[in-house]
């Protein structure tokens, strides 16, 4: 069980470290993806 919980930690870190990494190139996609949606009026 202690294993489990080590492996779901590591899992975890690395999720976290990849969306520190790519944190600003995601909010640039999103923001393109609303201002898309917003141009047609869909969801805005």
């Amino acid at each position: 069980m202690v294993e489990y919980a080590l492996i779901l930690a590591l899992v975890a870190l690395i999720v976290i470290v990849a969306l520190i990494a790519t944190g600003g190139q995601m909010i640039n996609v999103y923001s393109n993806i609303v201002q898309t949606m917003c141009l047609y009026h869909v969801g805005c």
